[in-house]
């Protein structure tokens, strides 16, 4: 559509009032082109809007100064703030914006940031990586300083600078979160993983990824607070030994479905055995580079556990064959071949003939 052809022939002039109206609505129709939905939205808690629509009139001094989002238009034009905004733009307007572009949109007018904050204060899913490979500090505390239901939190672009102080105050205001992923957040501590285990009880999905700090005592209130929990991420959690892998399987082990120990030469066929004998329900495994781990650990997971569907054994020096082929008849995926002899005897059998194979030296 031709927008100067529509304009009044006294606001053709170059008034800086009329170019600034055009150029707020052209950033607002680009800004809000549809796209595949990224983030929930929870219905608003009794009271939001308001608070949203009167911090937003107290804008900082630093800011840029942006115009009200006002102006002249043609009669019967409906423009796109004139829609309800709980019942039409956030569910089905925003909610399909990604989450960089509605950082954008909050640039245009004090009516859209109140809209976009609104928006973000009724998120239920937020991923950092969304904004960017890096936010800084502040920019972090803005955006997630409403929203009061989330249910699922990553912050892996945060590792940097993430600490207690920045993360506790967010899990505090959330505690429905079901799914929470703080891989590589080296700055954190005990504190805040017991804050997580204590006022998030709904907790399923945890990745722990990288974080050095980790340590038995750490994971024993973990294991003791959290009864949905199904997926765990532990690889590179160095300070973890059996024992605290062993209390883990014994409190926890009956809701366990995904476990990852990577990376820990601590970890032997103790803790490997306990799992097995507490998690029947254990599907996915990943023991790449636990070097103490051996066969006898993998033959109790394929008497104990039935429905594992994956095991992650590479760099396990100590595991077998011997003790693979169990999972391999059940058809467990294995992220280690098996020796040249038995894959010509599984194509054997599955082709029906024996190929002929040089295997000179």
């Amino acid at each position: 559509m031709d927008l100067p052809s529509r304009i009044h022939p006294k606001l053709r002039s170059p008034a800086p009032q009329a170019h600034r109206h055009a150029l707020g609505h052209s950033c607002a129709v680009t800004c809000l082109s549809l796209q595949p939905k990224e983030a929930g939205l929870a219905r608003p808690l009794q009271g939001q809007s308001e608070k949203i629509l009167l911090r937003t009139r107290n804008i900082q001094p630093m800011e840029p100064p942006m115009e009200p989002s006002g102006g002249e238009q043609e009669p019967g034009a409906v423009r796109l703030l004139d829609l309800p905004w709980e019942d039409v733009l956030l569910p089905h307007v925003l909610n399909r914006v990604p989450l960089c572009q509605l950082l954008r949109l909050q640039r245009v007018s004090r009516a859209f940031r109140a809209l976009v904050q609104l928006h973000l204060a009724g998120l239920r899913r937020f991923d950092a990586a969304q904004v960017g490979l890096q936010i800084p500090r502040a920019a972090l505390a803005r955006l997630l300083r409403d929203a009061e239901g989330l249910q699922e939190l990553a912050l892996a672009p945060c590792h940097e600078w993430l600490s207690d102080e920045d993360l506790v105050p967010v899990l505090a205001r959330n505690p429905q979160l079901r799914s929470v992923a703080l891989g590589g957040c080296g700055q954190l501590s005990r504190r805040a993983l017991g804050a997580l285990a204590e006022g998030c009880p709904r907790l399923q999905r945890l990745s722990l990824a990288h974080c050095d700090w980790v340590d038995g005592l750490a994971l024993r209130g973990l294991a003791d607070r959290c009864p949905a929990l199904e997926e765990l991420d532990l690889t590179a959690c160095r300070q973890l030994k059996d024992e605290a892998i062993v209390y883990l399987a014994q409190r926890r082990g009956a809701g366990l479905r995904s476990l990852s120990l990577a990376v820990n030469a601590n970890v032997g066929d103790a803790a490997v055995q306990e799992l097995a004998r507490n998690c029947p329900e254990l599907q996915h495994l990943d023991l790449t580079g636990c070097l103490r781990v051996g066969s006898d650990g993998v033959r109790t997971l394929a008497e104990y556990c039935p429905a594992l569907r994956s095991l992650r054994v590479r760099h396990c020096h100590h595991v077998a064959e011997s003790s693979l082929s169990r999972l391999r008849k059940r058809g467990v995926d294995i992220d280690v071949e098996p020796p040249l002899h038995q894959a010509l005897v599984l194509l054997q059998d599955m082709a029906g003939f024996a190929p002929f194979v040089n295997l000179q030296v």
